[in-house]
């Protein structure tokens, strides 16, 4: 039986992406230093919070090499939706469905965000929810996901709090807000940039992601690993104070 991919290159090499993407990250080192590495910072806007059922109506990134952000390399685009009728998200992010009707079909987008992001390593704020959406994306047009690492700016800033500032309830993000992105990057004194806007808030996180960076280096996270590990201390003593 002769299969579509097999007639159509272009839907063969679709898959290809995943599959050399995939391949590339099977041997991933995690002692690399982070000046040693390329990453895209990256958000998205939604219609909503429920991957199953919400779809991404943007999405926005930008590169950075040698810790520095490179703003020739950026990405920025609107998609459209299949379900284009207002949804709650709207009175957040104010992209309207009018706005969208002209925009590409994610069918359309995806592959050239892949493209940017090629195997550069991923930065978000509370990017699980991005990545969520991503990876829903990419089975639904690839039947895969890419295997880029994710590193969270949300993460690391509970890991600065406690690592350099000596704050031993970072590890329970408290309610009032103090881990969201522009209040975090207003008591850093960080550039401020406009939110809710998909690529403004990737350069936003960009700079928080840079800050963390070399402010954990200080305190010798240096590497991959090391990040890793100071995550797991933070799990760790979030369970404590739990009692588990």
């Amino acid at each position: 039986m002769v299969k579509i991919s097999d007639k159509i290159p272009w839907l063969r090499g679709r898959d290809q992406i995943i599959v050399a993407n995939n391949r590339h990250f099977a041997r991933f080192d995690q002692n690399r230093k982070f000046g040693d590495c390329s990453f895209v910072v990256f958000d998205t806007e939604l219609t909503g919070l429920n991957p199953k059922k919400d779809e991404i109506i943007s999405i926005g990134a930008v590169r950075i090499r040698d810790l520095q952000i490179n703003l020739s390399e950026t990405f920025h685009c609107y998609i459209r939706p299949k379900n284009r009728q207002h949804t709650q998200a709207t009175l957040i992010h104010r992209i309207t469905p009018q706005q969208l009707e002209a925009a590409p079909p994610l069918e359309d987008v995806l592959p050239m965000f892949l493209n940017f992001i090629e195997i550069d390593l991923l930065v978000g704020h509370c990017v699980q929810i991005d990545t969520s959406f991503l990876d829903k994306a990419t089975r639904l047009l690839f039947k895969g996901t890419v295997a880029n690492p994710s590193f969270d700016t949300m993460r690391m800033a509970q890991i600065y709090k406690r690592k350099v500032l000596g704050d031993f309830d970072s590890a329970q993000p408290s309610g009032d807000g103090r881990y969201n992105l522009q209040k975090l990057s207003a008591e850093l004194n960080l550039p401020f940039f406009e939110a809710h806007d998909a690529l403004e808030d990737a350069l936003q996180t960009a700079y928080l992601f840079i800050f963390l960076v070399k402010k954990l280096q200080s305190v010798g996270v240096i590497t991959l690993r090391d990040l890793l590990t100071a995550g797991k201390e933070i799990d760790w003593a979030a369970r404590k104070a739990d009692g588990v």
